[in-house]
């Protein structure tokens, strides 16, 4: 009789030594049963998980449609303001709809690495740079509009159009080279140590960001003045 066997750690299978000097015919997992719930907890929220995130989505692009064919029949409402806000809600709804597709890519042909899954995944991140260039466009009309109020009337569409659609394009089409030759691998969403080739079209939209950032600052601190000023001369006329 082993008496030491009895304190195991706890998370260890073990056989037990009888009396008589023989081993158990069992292994006993017991103390691996925690473990083992808590891979079927991790299943179960990862499932739910999965279901909020398809349903989001669904939603999302439920509404977004709604709001493009809105733009779409509304002839009334059509300006440069509302064209932008148009191309934005157009690069939700395709980034989205590559992103459905993207889930639909086996596990297999993942690995495999086939060329038109490289494809889906190149537009993809097309659509994703081409996201954040019209939020962009977004913040640069709006602080034009408020910055250089009687400037707006100067403004061009085709200068916006290039921006949001044409830009990323050289972008994306560097970060696919770069891809192709230094992480072909797993429909190129694999990525091997020391490689940051995806920077090439996270460092733009990291970019962009931060101009709209220094955007929002300013637009701020202009109205803050504004309303301040506003406030000032309401009193000295009420005095």
């Amino acid at each position: 009789f082993i008496s030491f066997l009895f304190w195991s750690v706890p998370g260890n299978a073990y056989r037990e030594c009888l009396g008589n000097g023989t081993w158990a015919s069992k292994i006993n997992y017991s103390q691996c049963e925690p473990i083992l719930d808590d891979k079927r907890k991790y299943a179960l929220h990862y499932k739910i998980a999965l279901i909020i995130n398809y349903l989001g989505h669904c939603i999302s692009v439920g509404a977004l449609i709604v709001a493009f064919m809105l733009f779409l029949c509304l002839r009334s409402i059509r300006c440069l303001r509302n064209i932008i806000h148009w191309n934005l809600i157009t690069t939700f709804i395709l980034r989205n709809v590559m992103w459905f597709l993207l889930q639909m890519i086996d596990h297999n042909i993942h690995e495999s690495n086939e060329p038109w899954c490289r494809c889906i995944t190149t537009v993809y991140n097309y659509f994703v740079v081409t996201n954040f260039f019209w939020m962009f466009v977004e913040g640069c009309y709006l602080h034009t509009a408020i910055v250089m109020t009687y400037s707006t009337d100067k403004l061009r569409k085709w200068v916006f159009l290039f921006i949001g659609w044409c830009i990323p394009c050289p972008i994306i089409i560097a970060w696919a080279i770069g891809k192709l030759y230094y992480e072909n691998e797993q429909c190129w969403f694999g990525k091997e140590p020391g490689k940051y080739i995806d920077y090439i079209y996270q460092g733009p939209v990291i970019l962009v960001l931060l101009i709209n950032f220094v955007f929002l600052f300013n637009i701020v601190r202009i109205l803050m003045t504004k309303l301040r000023a506003s406030t000032t001369s309401e009193t000295i006329q009420y005095r």
